[in-house]
């Protein structure tokens, strides 16, 4: 295996230290979270201070149970519901649908701002995406986005479709010319589960205007299990990860588009498709130590980027192979480089080791692959619900992480100084055993942040809902 473990200097009270590895545990008053940092952290939480164990009030202090049974938040915090699955919309084109996930927020005129949120709605759901003429692709197809419309106060103006007629749209990212990549979690083709078109691809929604950007699949960047993506503002190309659970496992792929930064609709020019190698590490989840570095990654093109006969992943990249990741979901640009998650691994499903999820970050102009942040196993804590999914960059410095995973779901705040802290539990039970005990609850999605750092959005998957967070963040 060719790698280098990088060690980096880090001062903590006035002292110079060595930190390769730091572990840290989080009361959150239902779960801990067991994590471990690498001293690498410098731009992904905008400082460079080692990771220290808190307990009980980091952060923002305990988290208060909701009266209202919605969702707890620390103290000095407050909530509002935006919008519930099953409601009218207020364009009048049906109901609100469900599977609230990914979710992106722009900046509009007059102080407003536009959230664009997807829908993971399969063929098998009861209520879709209602389909609009202009902005669906499939009718047979049940996903897609819908818009919301805030007022400078935070109130909802307007709620509509963005786009219909897709498939298991995921997450995605946005477009430095501000509109919204939408991913379809499926390699579903016509005919399979009574679709009539192909799918598997991205698409652009216009969250100002989606009639702008309409239902057009932007097929050059591929068709397999899509999660996430992320666009290098200076360079324009795109990063996508691949949400594949079982074996073969997802890649890390990046798009170069034929018209980098073009705007609106300049995707649809199309480019190249090209899958992430790293010597000698066919799976990601092999590497165990926090701040270890690959030198020298590799973009190898790929055979068939429309999966006509073969799954890109099953594809020949040669005799070197191609590396794998199990569970490869959030994704985001940050400084110079690109974030991304690996949700977990598990032995028992394949993976070459296990872990709760893992964060790691290519920076492009060194060619470099840097494992930022693990969260479990190899401590004492070995919870289900450990598994990040959604991540977002906070205003203040440092991550919002989205959990999935069993039990009671949280979003976990992970600061500039390496400690990390309960932000939100989900209190909507899904259902209850024998004694009165809840036993599912509503992972959390689609965590971002108002365009001046004031409200922090989030979905909750299932019952669909769409809150607004207003506190005193720092």
């Amino acid at each position: 295996m060719r790698f280098r473990h990088v060690r980096v200097p880090v001062r903590q009270q006035g002292v110079a230290m060595t930190a390769t590895r730091r572990h840290l545990l989080a009361g959150t008053g239902t779960a801990l979270a067991g994590i471990a940092f690498s001293g690498a952290l410098a731009e992904l939480f905008a400082g460079t201070a080692a990771a220290s164990v808190h307990t009980g009030n980091t952060g923002y202090g305990p988290l208060v149970p909701d009266p209202d049974g919605l969702l707890d938040l620390p103290r000095g915090f407050r909530y509002r519901v935006l919008s519930r699955e099953g409601a009218p919309l207020r364009s009048g084109e049906g109901a609100v649908p469900g599977r609230f996930d990914g979710m992106g927020a722009f900046a509009g005129r007059r102080g407003r701002v536009h959230l664009v949120r997807n829908h993971e709605n399969s063929a098998r759901v009861t209520s879709g995406v209602p389909t609009v003429p202009g902005l669906t692709y499939d009718p047979a197809a049940k996903g897609g986005c819908t818009v919301l419309t805030l007022d400078a106060r935070g109130g909802v103006l307007d709620e509509r479709v963005g786009i219909a007629g897709t498939a298991v749209n995921c997450a995605g990212g946005p477009t430095p010319w501000n509109t919204w990549l939408t991913c379809e979690e499926t390699e579903d083709l016509a005919g399979t589960n009574g679709y009539a078109r192909d799918h598997g691809f991205v698409f652009e929604v216009d969250p100002a205007d989606p009639r702008r950007s309409g239902a057009v699949p932007l097929t050059a960047m591929g068709r397999f299990q899509h999660e996430a993506v992320a666009v290098d503002p200076r360079t324009g190309v795109v990063y996508e990860t691949e949400d594949a659970f079982q074996r073969p496992f997802g890649l890390f792929y990046r798009f170069l588009p034929d018209r980098p930064l073009g705007g609106p609709g300049s995707l649809r020019a199309g480019g190249a498709l090209e899958a992430m190698r790293v010597p000698d590490v066919p799976d990601l989840s092999a590497v165990r130590e926090p701040g270890t570095s690959f030198d020298g990654v590799e973009w190898v093109p790929v055979p068939d980027s429309q999966a006509r006969r073969t799954p890109i992943r099953l594809q020949d990249f040669g005799p070197r192979g191609i590396t794998h990741a199990q569970k490869l979901e959030g994704c985001y640009w940050g400084g110079r480089s690109v974030y991304f998650v690996s949700s977990f691994a598990r032995a028992s499903q394949g993976s070459a080791a296990d872990h709760h999820g893992q964060v790691w970050r290519y920076d492009p102009h060194r060619g470099r692959l840097t494992l930022v942040v693990v969260f479990g196993p190899d401590t004492d804590l070995r919870l289900p619900g450990e598994s990040p999914d959604n991540i977002c960059l906070a205003p203040g410095g440092g991550l919002m992480v989205c959990e999935d995973g069993g039990g009671a779901q949280h979003v976990y705040g992970l600061t500039r100084r390496g400690e990390v802290y309960a932000m939100a539990r989900n209190a909507q039970a899904l259902a209850t055993d024998g004694s009165g005990q809840a036993t599912e609850w509503g992972e959390f999605a689609g965590v971002e942040f108002s365009p001046d750092g004031g409200t922090m959005y989030l979905n909750c998957y299932t019952p669909g809902t769409t809150f607004a967070v207003t506190g005193p963040w720092r």
